[in-house]
């Protein structure tokens, strides 16, 4: 397999860096975020997580002329028809408050008895030509009330992986690496890179 020289990360999350730098060392030789370019974050005007990570990538190659990979993701709650899907960041405001983002969905699900949730991944891929690939994970699961956990970021603390008794939020990083649907997606980038 031959590494991908220089990748462009297009976010401008650190927790997200943190969490996909650790899974690109298979597949890159350096990696550059879009926060450490400067680059411009576009608005997410899709409708479904691959639309907005191939907007994302796109406009991230474009601006950088690298490759560049994006990722959407967020907590699909089955209860609330899918919701917050692909406005899980925008459910925790600007402010990025993801307590709050809990404290919503906790109320939205009221008192129903199905608290059933996926975490989704897609990776878009997109290169400065135009081309693009996408690869997508998911973890099913439920979730708690309270949140449970320091660990992690975003809706982890109160999302419980199926087959599992603790939150992603009580995991180490590396208990929850085995489940995660970033690293299950990753796995398919992977796959795709070492037969390309």
């Amino acid at each position: 397999m031959t590494k991908i020289p220089h990748l462009v990360l297009a976010t401008h999350n650190p927790g997200k860096v943190k969490e996909i730098g650790v899974l690109l060392g298979d597949v890159v030789e350096k990696f550059s975020s879009a926060g450490d370019l400067g680059l411009p974050e576009p608005e997410e005007t899709g409708t479904t997580f691959a639309e907005n990570a191939i907007l994302k990538a796109r406009a991230a190659a474009e601006a950088s002329g690298l490759p560049t990979l994006a990722d959407d993701s967020g907590l699909c709650v089955y209860t609330l028809d899918g919701a917050p899907g692909i406005y899980s960041a925008r459910w925790a405001g600007p402010e990025k408050d993801f307590q709050m983002a809990m404290e919503k969905v906790n109320a939205a699900l009221a008192d129903a008895e199905d608290r059933r949730a996926a975490f989704v991944c897609v990776l878009a891929l997109a290169h400065p030509d135009g081309a693009v690939e996408t690869f997508e994970g998911r973890v099913e699961g439920a979730l708690c009330w309270p949140p449970r956990g320091p660990q992690g970021f975003g809706f982890d603390p109160m999302f419980v992986p199926e087959n599992e008794v603790r939150s992603f939020g009580e995991m180490t990083p590396e208990e929850k690496k085995a489940l995660s649907h970033r690293v299950r997606a990753f796995r398919k980038l992977q796959d795709f890179c070492n037969n390309n």
